[in-house]
Parts: structure tokens; C-alpha cells; sequence
């Protein structure tokens, strides 16, 4: 069985410009003697070999092994590998600060993933400390090289605010050129924007050209947005809906049954939810387990979900909390806010406000309102981390410009009591 990296999927290879170059040779006695002989490119190929188990049994710390080799060398492939290992504790201790180091490495050599993995690591304070321009600044690098992923991240600091100015208008553009060049999530965003008359005039045609396009890679976010617009009875998206291969189907059982993680995901969100198929939570479980066991982040997000719900299984708080843990770790900002509150009510594990306010801020950061009002909660009481009005007001804000109508009460509470600068939030939001 491949071992491969939940950071370095093909498609992400294809779009951050590596696809040409990920053709590393296959396992011979000759790469290995080349590999011992201290060539670099050798050493990295023989690295991926132990990786993906090609023409040997699959061994990560082998792997690790050949990747420090390489990346010693300078190797910037390697080195991206490298951190990989680094991120999740593959053939060698899990350690951020390694990770980012050998990132940092790579990416000053001009390769466009490490950027934008770099970057990533700036704007959510992974491994380093958080600062937003520095992650702007790496986005930048990668996508002067046209990197599409670059691009559609780029698209959403300005969509958000992130390092920049918020500019709807400039997110439109970095999205449309990601998506062009057929990044899936930027199509959805791009889709969102079209759908909401957010930085483009509103046109729910574009919307569903764009949702289309990100559905077709898998994408099942826009998969749910086509539905919903067909439930709204638009045209466009239910012929597109009832077009498509992932509509409930023959062919999407046989991808589930041939063990596709994504095929299993999507055909238990469609028996859970009932969406072109007898709605039955037991055969959602059964597919959404299929799917969490094989590393799928949402999968692993909505058995959490079911098993604290109790719905098609007996419910079992400890079993939520194992999977939403899996989920959060690979970065799932819904798993991150279910998971905090786990944390700060005691549903599960053992009531813990620190815990509570960590996970928090991970799905805050990554723009979940709720997790935003709540965290702004945690600094205006003081549970879980230090008292502090003016950090409560800047995520309820954050959560308020999402409209979130608790965080939108509490500045005006805040208000009230004559804090000047939720007085002054309240001002900015009212004028825009």
C-alpha cells in the first residue's frame, strides 16, 4: 500500500507546477548504489520509493532517511519531502520547527510548493510565529510563478483581510486565475462570489459554471452548493446536478466499493442527508467510516459529529472526540470548533477552557464565525486564557463582519459599557 503524505497529494503536485517532475526512477540495485555513491537527486528518488512502497516494501524512517540525505545536499525536492515527515511524525519525531526550517530551505531556492507551504505555516503560526504579511509575501513568490494554488490562497488573504486589505474585488481576480487554471477550490470560491455578489455583480449562472467545474474534480463542497441551488429550483444547477457522475449512481457505489476515500465520503453524505438516494444514517456510517479510516478530514469530521448526535449509531462521546481529533489535526476548521467545545463544556474528555481556546483559534483563524464569537467569549470572560476586551473585540468583529448577530450583541454590550473600542468597531461596521 502507498504511503503517501496527507501534504502532498497529486493533485497537488499538478497544480503547484511539479506534475513534469514527479517521475522519480523506479527501485533498482542501481539507484541504490547511485544513492550511497552521495547522489543527491538518487537519494531523494530512493526516499519516494520507500515512501510509495515502488518495487520495495514500503518503510517511512528508510524514507526519511534517504530524504535528509538529499535535502543535506540541497535537494529542494527533498527538502519539501523532508518537511512532510517532519509535519507528521513519518520515520522521524514529529517537530514543527524542523518542519518549517526545511521549507524555509527549499522555498529559498525557488520552489513554488515549499512557498506556498511556507506561507500557510505564517498565516496559521505553525511552527513559527504567526505573521500574516510574511505568509502574503511567500503567496506572492509562488505566484509569480503562476502557481494556481498560490493564487486561489492569495485570493482569500485579500477576500479576508489577511495580511492586506480586504479587496473583494482583488480576491475575484486571484480566484479566477487559480481557477482557470483548474484549482477545484478556488472554482468553489470563485463560485461563491458569483453566488453572493461578493467583488463581481451577482450571477447565479456563473456560480453554477464555477461550482460545476470544482464538482467535477470532486470537489464536494460544490457539489452541495449545486444541489442547494437546484433545490431552489434553478435550472442550470439541476440539469448539472442530474448530469453528473457523481450524482447518485452505479458508478459512484463501484468507486465507493473500490475503496476511493472520496467516492466513500460522498456516498455517505448522500445517505445521510437523503440527497438522491432513501435517506438511511446506519449505510452513512458505514461508508463515512470506510472513508475516515483512510484519512478523509471530512469524513472523519461528520462520524464525530454523528457519534456525538447519536444518529444511525449509539452515541459515545469518547468516539466523537476521537475522530474530531483526527479531523482538527489535518486542519478541518468545522472538527476544530466541535472540538473546542468538547473541550470547554467537557463532552468527552475532561472539561479544559486552555484546550478549548487552542483548538478555538484554529478554526478562528481559518475564518469560522462561530469559533470566532466563541473565542472573542473566551477572552472577554477570561476562561482559558487571560482577560483581555480588546482581543474579545477583535474576533467578536471578525465574527460580526460575517454576520453573526451574538458577536454583533456583545459589541454592542461591550458598547454599552463604554469600551471605546467596540464603540468604534460598531461604527465601522454599520458604515460598511
Amino acid at each position: 500500500m502507498k504511503l503517501i503524505p496527507l501534504f502532498l497529494t497529486l493533485g497537488m503536485l499538478a497544480v503547484s507546477g511539479w506534475a513534469e517532475d514527479y517521475k522519480p526512477e523506479p527501485y533498482s540495485a542501481e539507484l541504490v548504489k547511485k544513492a550511497e555513491a552521495g547522489d543527491a537527486e538518487a537519494q531523494k528518488n530512493l526516499g519516494i520509493c520507500y515512501e510509495e512502497g515502488n518495487g520495495v516494501t514500503p518503510d517511512w524512517s528508510k524514507a526519511a532517511k534517504w530524504f535528509t540525505k538529499s535535502a543535506e545536499q540541497g535537494n529542494a525536492v527533498a527538502q519539501v519531502f523532508l518537511a512532510g515527515c517532519y509535519e507528521y511524525g513519518n520515520g522521524v519525531a514529529k517537530d514543527e520547527k524542523e518542519k518549517v526550517k526545511w521549507l524555509t530551505k527549499s522555498a529559498e531556492q525557488g520552489d513554488a510548493l515549499a512557498q506556498v507551504r511556507l506561507a500557510g505555516c505564517y498565516e496559521l503560526g505553525s511552527g513559527v510565529a504567526k505573521d500574516e504579511k510574511e505568509a502574503v509575501k511567500w503567496y506572492t513568490k509562488a505566484v509569480e510563478q503562476g502557481n494556481a494554488s498560490a493564487q486561489g490562497d492569495l485570493g482569500s488573504c485579500y477576500f479576508k483581510g489577511t495580511g492586506v486589505a480586504k479587496d473583494e474585488k482583488e480576491a475575484v481576480k486571484w480566484y479566477t486565475k487559480s481557477a482557470e487554471q483548474g484549482y477545484a477550490q478556488a472554482q468553489f470560491n470563485l463560485g461563491v462570489c458569483y453566488y453572493e455578489g461578493k467583488g463581481v455583480t451577482k450571477d447565479y449562472e456563473e456560480a453554477v459554471k464555477w461550482y460545476t467545474k470544482s464538482a467535477e474534480q470532486g470537489y464536494l463542497q460544490a457539489k452541495m452548493a449545486l444541489e442547494k441551488l437546484a433545490k431552489q429550483g434553478f435550472a442550470p444547477a439541476k440539469k448539472t446536478c442530474e448530469q453528473s457522475p457523481e450524482h447518485y449512481s452505479p458508478e459512484l457505489v463501484k468507486k465507493a466499493e473500490a475503496g476511493d476515500p472520496v467516492a466513500q465520503y460522498d456516498l455517505g453524505m448522500r445517505y445521510y442527508n437523503g440527497q438522491s438516494v432513501t435517506k438511511d444514517e446506519k449505510e452513512a456510517v458505514k461508508w463515512l467510516t470506510k472513508s475516515a479510516e483512510q484519512g478523509n478530514a471530512d469524513a472523519q469530521f461528520w462520524l464525530g459529529n454523528i457519534y456525538q448526535s447519536g444518529k444511525g449509531v449509539t452515541q459515545d462521546y469518547k468516539e466523537a472526540v476521537k475522530w474530531l481529533t483526527k479531523s482538527a489535526e489535518q486542519g478541518n476548521a468545522m472538527a476544530q470548533l466541535m472540538l473546542g467545545m468538547c473541550y470547554y463544556h467537557g463532552i468527552g474528555p475532561a472539561k479544559d477552557k486552555k484546550e478549548a481556546v487552542k483548538w478555538y483559534t484554529k478554526s478562528a483563524e481559518q475564518g469560522d464565525a462561530q469559533a470566532q464569537f466563541n473565542l472573542g467569549l473566551c477572552y472577554y470572560k477570561g476562561e482559558g486564557v487571560t482577560k483581555d476586551y480588546k482581543e474579545a473585540v477583535k474576533w467578536y468583529t471578525k465574527a460580526a463582519e460575517q454576520g453573526d448577530q451574538e458577536a454583533k450583541m456583545a459589541l454592542e454590550k461591550l458598547a454599552k459599557q463604554g469600551f471605546a473600542p467596540a464603540k468604534k468597531e460598531l461604527e465601522q461596521l454599520k458604515s460598511k
